[in-house]
C-alpha cells in the first residue's frame, strides 16, 4: 500500500485536506497517510516552517498532498517568533518554496478547465446583444525553482555584490544611490531548467491533444532571461511539428485573457510570470476555489491547491470554504501515480455536482464569506464532499 505524506499546513488547509482524503477513500484509493509538520506554527515555535523531519518523510515516501500555507513579510514574521528565538538569526522563508528548491520540484502544472454550469465561469458579450461562455481549457507550465522566486536578493547589498553589479553599464544610473537605500532581486534562468519545463509542456500537449504551446514571457525588455525562453522554445518546437509554437508578452497576455481565452492550450513561463498567468486563468474558471497544481521533480512530487490559508475562515464552524481545488489537486496526484481511472471518476463526479447546481459553496453563489452564508443557501465544506461522494 502506498504511503502519502499529508501536509495540511495552515488555516483552511487543515479543513480541505481531510475532506480530500475522505473523498479519495470513497473512490477506492487506499493509502497510508503520514502527517508532516509544516507551516506557521513551526516557524513560531522552532524558527523553521519546514522542519527537517518533514523533508525526511518526503525523501522516504516521495509523494506529498499539501493544504495551504500562511506567509507574511519578513518583519511581521520576525515579530511572531517565540521570544526565546528573537535575535538568533532566524529568517522566514516560504516552506512550499523551500520544498520546491530542496527537491528540485521544477515543473509546476496548473490546469485551468471550466466546468459546465459553474456560475463563476467567465462570460463575455457576443457582439449581438447577448452573452457567450467560451470553453476555457488551458494548462500552465511554470518553472518552479528559478527566476524571480529563486530567493537570491539583498537589502543593502554587500560590497562584492555591488561591485559585481557595477560592471554592467546599466548600473550607472544607480551609482549615487547608497547601498543601504537599495534592495536587489535577481532573475536567474538556466538553460537546463528552461529546456526541461518547455519540453515538459510540449510532451503534455502531445499526450493530451492540445494544438499549441505558448511561451509567455517579455523578451522585448528582459532580453537575456525571457530571450532564453523564446530561443529554447523555438528549438524544441522543431521536435514537435504537430504542435504550434506561439509566443506572447506577459502584459499583453493578461489583456487577452478576457478576449480569447479559449484559443490557448498549454502555456509555459518562468516562475513569477507563470504564477501571474496561472492565477489569471484560474479567475476565468471559478477562481482559486477551483485552482489545482502539481509540483513535480525527478523523484518527489507535491500536489496542492493554489489558494492561500484564508485564516479568517479557519475558525468558522461549520466550514464554508470550497474544497474543489483540493479535490482536483488530489486527482492530479492520482494521475501521477497511475490511478487514472479513480481520478477520472472523481472529476466526473465533481462535474456532475457543479452542472446539477443543487449544492454550491458560498463563492459559487457569489456571496461574501461569513457565517450567514448558510441562511442564503450555501453548503458547508463537508456537504460539498458528501455531494461528490454521492455522485461516485
Amino acid at each position: 500500500m502506498r504511503t502519502i505524506v499529508s501536509l495540511p499546513g495552515d488555516g483552511i488547509g487543515k479543513t480541505v485536506l481531510p475532506e480530500a482524503i475522505r473523498l479519495l477513500e470513497a473512490a477506492g484509493f487506499k493509502a497510508n497517510y503520514v502527517h508532516g509538520d509544516i507551516g506557521w506554527e513551526f516557524w513560531q515555535k522552532e524558527g523553521n516552517a519546514l522542519p527537517k523531519r518533514t523533508i525526511d518523510l518526503l525523501e522516504e515516501h516521495k509523494i506529498g498532498l499539501f493544504g495551504a500555507i500562511t506567509s507574511k513579510p519578513k518583519d511581521e514574521a520576525a515579530a511572531e517568533l517565540d521570544p526565546s528565538l528573537h535575535d538568533k538569526g532566524y529568517v522566514y522563508f516560504s516552506p512550499i518554496v523551500g520544498l520546491r528548491q530542496h527537491f528540485n520540484l521544477d515543473v509546476c502544472i496548473s490546469p485551468c478547465k471550466a466546468f459546465k454550469g459553474n456560475p463563476l465561469n467567465f462570460i463575455r458579450q457576443d457582439g449581438k446583444g447577448g452573452y457567450e461562455e467560451p470553453e476555457v481549457d488551458a494548462v500552465i507550465f511554470r518553472q518552479n525553482t528559478e527566476g524571480m522566486y529563486g530567493g537570491i536578493e539583498w537589502t543593502n547589498p554587500p560590497k562584492q555584490v555591488r561591485d559585481a553589479l557595477e560592471t554592467h553599464p546599466k548600473m550607472k544610473k544607480f551609482k549615487d544611490v547608497p547601498s543601504e537605500e537599495m534592495a536587489i532581486s535577481t532573475r536567474i534562468v538556466t538553460k537546463k531548467a528552461t529546456e526541461r519545463i518547455i519540453r515538459s509542456a510540449f510532451e503534455y500537449a502531445t499526450k493530451f491533444g492540445y494544438k499549441s504551446v505558448t511561451v509567455c514571457e517579455k523578451p522585448n525588455v528582459l532580453r537575456e532571461t525571457s530571450g532564453m525562453y523564446l530561443k529554447i522554445g523555438k528549438a524544441i518546437a522543431n521536435e514537435f511539428p504537430d504542435i504550434q509554437l506561439w509566443d506572447t508578452n506577459i502584459d499583453a497576455q493578461m489583456m487577452w485573457l478576457t478576449k480569447n481565452p479559449e484559443n490557448y492550450g498549454v502555456i509555459v513561463s518562468e516562475n513569477m510570470f507563470g504564477d501571474i498567468i496561472s492565477d489569471g486563468f484560474a479567475g476565468l474558471v471559478g477562481g482559486l476555489g477551483f485552482a489545482c497544481s502539481a509540483n513535480i521533480g525527478d523523484e518527489v512530487a507535491v500536489f496542492e491547491p493554489t489558494h492561500g490559508s484564508a485564516p479568517k475562515y479557519q475558525e468558522l464552524k461549520p466550514s464554508i470554504v470550497n474544497p474543489i481545488a483540493m479535490f482536483l489537486s488530489a486527482c492530479m496526484m492520482l494521475d501521477h501515480i497511475g490511478e487514472n481511472e479513480k481520478a477520472d471518476r472523481i472529476r466526473k463526479a465533481i462535474a456532475e455536482v457543479i452542472e446539477e447546481g443543487k449544492v454550491k459553496t458560498y463563492d459559487m453563489m457569489k456571496l461574501r464569506g461569513g457565517p450567514d452564508v448558510f441562511e442564503k443557501g450555501a453548503c458547508t465544506t463537508q456537504e460539498m464532499t458528501d455531494a461528490v461522494i454521492e455522485k461516485l
